[in-house]
């Protein structure tokens, strides 16, 4: 008896330690600061080792996509079948599937958006009771599945949970196995400058034209990985996504006097292309200038002549996780190739810009495309794709091999030096995004500063290298210091989930690129820092795998 009221008693101190406070700020719901990483992260096994590298028996899923999309610029409606090929490469057996269908962002019934609830007020009209529930119908936006089916045609069954959907398999997908299915679906395009979002289309009412662009648009295959299982965070517009790598074969039926730029290479440009276009586009492979596939005269004399014919660009991409596209009559293109350090063969850096930034982009999107693979291939890994695109929306986003920026001009042509660094930096940030997290493949609905920290701090770098008097905004320790000084309350860790993050700029950008930039000019120096962070060049573990 003794022995047990001794074992209660030690269990009691314990608990009461436990209990207590141990954190440096109260006031946060989160873990000390400034305790080891040791007691958070996942302990050693045979898929991933202590030092992060893969283990033994490391693996990762892969998924294929094959999609055929139209896009109706009357109707704006986007139209998609795609075939998808699944390939079970876990140990695990798999009695279902997670996607996601980030464009139910914008239903609003199946969307994902319970950080924006709001309480009801002590009072409350008749008309606004109304409204309320008007606003509960349906307005017809987001993805509608019209076909789900296997590859030999028979239906699946499956449950839309806001954002994401689950598949139901007709039986386990065992390990090494893979499962084709096909999904046909629609959704009416939203406009993105109105209703925001990361795609849809921008209308220019003085020339009556659109500029689409597609992202996160087809459903797609969450992850399932060792340390986690199924990913399947709801989408809720500031979380981006963590995605299965795989080989894509798009084809996008346009507007036949669209231009389309995406993901990967287009496979049929000759066939696309005007004769002129095409030898301009031959010519543009050994040039050290850019060079305007599409002019700044054909893309004005294609916005006041609307084509009513289509066109079907292809374009294949192999070994990423997400594909994005973007097309309008709108588009003055230029290219020019790179030479990127490890890597054999030259990258075709580009850019697509309407009329409205042509003097600004004309000048500098393309080389700073250029600059920007050039020095994150330096300092962290080679650039591994064959393209580089940077496409003027008047936004900012990212997506492998292709990103969207802003950077008009005032209609007279001119900008000022705001406007310029600040075109700049959003080029360099994106572009920088291919590497942070789109190569090295990190979860952005979970950890933001595992890519937005890192990219910011690369981007610092390459903003002074291409401009040493670069007003950058991040990155210099005196940048942080007025968040730095906010209430303990309003700190949070830079370990913090994507949807509760205060100040989520500077937590998740600026935090890390201070952090990193002090390690490497005060703590650690630049050779040793720079020595360790070009991880994959010396043999460094990737722990971001």
């Amino acid at each position: 008896m003794k022995k047990v009221l001794l074992f209660f008693a030690s269990a009691g101190l314990l608990t009461t330690a436990f209990a207590q406070d141990i954190k440096n700020n109260p006031g946060s719901s989160h873990a000390n600061k400034f305790e080891q990483l040791g007691t958070v992260l996942p302990t050693p096994n045979e898929y991933r080792t202590a030092s992060g590298a893969p283990g033994p028996k490391y693996w990762q899923q892969r998924c294929d996509y094959d999609i055929k999309a139209t896009l109706d610029e009357k109707a704006l409606k986007l139209t998609g079948t795609e075939t998808i090929t699944y390939y079970n490469n876990s140990p695990d057996p798999l009695n279902y599937l997670w996607l996601q269908l980030d464009e139910n962002q914008h239903s609003n019934i199946n969307n994902a958006n319970y950080q924006n609830s709001n309480a009801m007020p002590e009072r409350v009209s008749v008309q606004e009771l109304a409204a309320s529930e008007t606003y509960r119908q349906d307005n017809g936006y987001g993805h509608i599945i019209t076909k789900l089916t296997d590859a030999a045609g028979k239906k699946l069954a499956y449950t839309i949970n806001k954002t994401m959907m689950r598949v139901d398999l007709p039986q386990p997908l065992k390990p090494g196995q893979k499962f084709v299915f096909i999904c046909n679906w629609y959704y009416k395009i939203p406009d993105r400058i109105n209703m925001g979002g990361r795609g849809g289309y921008e209308f220019f009412p003085e020339d009556g034209n659109h500029l689409f662009t597609i992202t996160q648009w087809y459903p797609r295959l969450c992850v399932y990985s060792d340390f986690e299982g199924w990913q399947n965070h709801q989408f809720t517009g500031r979380g981006e996504f963590a995605l299965t790598f795989g080989n894509f074969k798009v084809q996008m039926t346009v507007p036949s006097d669209h231009v389309v730029a995406a993901t990967g290479v287009c496979q049929n440009y000759k066939q696309v292309l005007t004769p002129t276009q095409w030898t301009r586009w031959q010519k543009a492979q050994t040039t050290k200038e850019p060079i305007e596939i599409v002019t700044l005269s054909e893309a004005q004399a294609a916005e006041k002549k609307k084509a009513s014919t289509s066109k079907t660009w292809f374009f294949a991409a192999d070994s990423v996780r997400d594909f994005a596209w973007t097309s309008s009559r709108k588009y003055v293109w230029d290219a020019m190739p790179a030479e990127v350090e490890g890597r054999k063969s030259k990258t075709m850096c580009m850019s697509f810009y309407p009329k409205e930034a042509y003097t600004l982009w004309s000048r500098y999107s393309t080389k700073a495309v250029a600059h920007t693979i050039k020095t994150y291939s330096h300092y962290t890994i080679p650039y591994p794709y064959p393209v580089a695109q940077s496409v003027e929306a008047a936004n900012g986003m990212e997506y492998p091999m292709i990103c969207f920026n802003y950077g008009r001009t005032n209609k007279d042509g001119t900008y000022s030096e705001q406007i310029k660094y600040g075109m700049l930096g959003v080029v360099i940030h994106e572009v920088g995004h291919n590497f942070f997290p789109m190569i090295i493949n990190s979860d952005e609905r979970q950890w933001s500063w595992m890519d937005e920290g890192l990219n910011t701090f690369v981007q610092y770098l390459a903003q002074e290298s291409f401009d040493d008097k670069f007003p950058s905004r991040r990155g210099p320790a005196w940048t942080i210091t007025d968040y730095m000084k906010l209430p303990k309350d309003q700190l949070e860790p830079i370990m913090t989930n994507s949807e509760n993050i205060v100040n989520f700029g500077s937590n998740a950008y600026g935090k890390p690129a201070t952090a990193l930039n002090i390690l490497r000019e005060t703590i650690m120096g630049r050779e040793l820092f720079d020595y360790a962070f070009n991880f994959c060049r010396h043999g460094i573990p990737n722990i971001f795998s």
